[in-house]
């Protein structure tokens, strides 16, 4: 989740709801709470490579199931594309798509070798990326530059901009189902995963907050959304020039932390997919020696290095928003079948969780609904397909 996301949301959300933001970022902490408590019971009842694939098959129905797996997969493979890409813009603007196809390559060779690896490198990229947005929200909140006034929220934030917002932030919370779809690789997962899931989204939101008050703080709703680089406009705007290298060779390695761990989590999917035979079967592959999914991680990286090579960074982002919030609607829809003696969460989170993400996809930009229903509307038609062909 201390991805890209929080250097590239702030400002198209500031778009949508100016400083209602703030009240975008805690509408969408709230959806993620719901969504990380009934992935979390899943998980501990579940803790089988694939997620909400998994959960949506066996409490729902194939379909539900194939579906939610549709989902993670379309948007997270637009989500890879996103990171890539931003990894390309501050390394090296010019030649943004290039080095954005020289990270989808490089970071798939890291997976390959297997997830012990992979989470090493993962917590080294967090150590930085936690240190540049520490130093970031220090140096802008005592530069004497801020005027807490500019945090209000505005007569021009109506209820659609808000949810709009809430939306695109949702973004950049979007990861604790990384720890479900490592079911299998997981050390006593009905006790690990419950735990793990809501502590990370609690760091997370902490750390969204204190960051996206900062740079309103300094920027005001209006400079945040005519920034492509909030942050480094922030540490420039604050007086603060010589920090804005920093904050961006940060934002380079929180993209790459990003597609590290989005490749590894769309590759698991795709395992469990294949395993079932709604994708082709080769992709079910386990390495013999690093025992991880290589078939699927190379396709994968494959897909995500030629959307990389092609894509446009905005547009991805809401159109990989819109999948991921359908995906954990089915989550939701999922835990609310579960028993009291399988760990069941409160009944009114799934319910609260599942308006959230429906309400929230579809207050996205209308072009992302768009995209997004025509691929749902795809990977349903090859479904009913197969299934009538035998």
């Amino acid at each position: 989740m201390l991805g890209a996301g929080i250097f590239a949301a702030l400002a198209p959300a500031a778009r949508a709801a100016g400083p209602g933001l703030l009240l975008g970022l805690a509408l969408a902490g709230a959806v993620a709470y719901c969504n990380a408590t009934s992935s979390a019971r899943l998980a501990a009842r579940y803790p089988a490579s694939g997620g909400t694939y998994v959960y949506g098959r066996e409490r729902l129905g194939e379909f539900w199931g194939y579906l939610a797996g549709w989902a993670f997969v379309v948007g997270k493979t637009a989500s890879c594309a996103a990171m890539a890409l931003t990894a390309g813009r501050y390394v090296w603007p010019d030649h943004g798509h290039a080095v954005a196809v020289a990270a989808v390559v490089t970071l798939t060779a890291v997976n390959y070798l297997g997830v012990h690896k992979s989470a090493l490198l993962t917590r080294a990229i967090v150590a930085v990326v936690l240190a540049v947005l520490a130093a970031v929200v220090a140096a802008v909140l005592t530069s004497g530059e801020t005027d807490a006034a500019r945090l209000g929220p505005g007569t021009d934030a109506g209820a659609g901009g808000v949810l709009q917002a809430a939306g695109i932030l949702f973004f950049a919370f979007a990861g604790y189902a990384r720890i479900a779809t490592l079911g299998e690789e997981v050390r006593d997962p009905a006790r690990t995963i419950p735990r793990a899931i809501p502590i990370a989204l609690g760091i997370v939101l902490a750390v969204y907050a204190a960051v996206a008050v900062a740079a309103l703080a300094v920027l005001g709703g209006g400079g945040l959304a005519r920034t492509d680089a909030p942050l480094a406009a922030a540490v420039e705007a604050a007086g603060l020039a010589g920090l804005a290298p920093v904050v961006r060779a940060g934002a380079a390695v929180a993209a790459l932390g990003a597609l590290l761990a989005l490749i590894l989590g769309v590759s698991r999917t795709t395992l469990a997919m294949a395993r079932d035979r709604h994708l082709p079967r080769a992709l079910a592959a386990v390495h013999p020696r690093f025992g991880v999914p290589h078939r699927a991680e190379l396709a994968v990286g494959a897909v995500v290095a030629v959307a990389a090579a092609t894509a446009d960074l905005r547009a991805v982002i809401g159109f990989s928003s819109f999948g991921v919030l359908l995906y954990y609607a089915i989550a939701n829809a999922a835990a609310w079948t579960l028993a009291p003696d399988e760990g069941r969460p409160p009944r009114i989170v799934p319910v609260l969780g599942l308006a959230g993400c429906l309400a929230l996809a579809f207050a996205l930009p209308f072009m992302s609904v768009i995209a997004g229903m025509g691929v749902l509307a795809a990977g349903a038609f090859w479904y009913m397909l197969r299934r009538f062909a035998g």
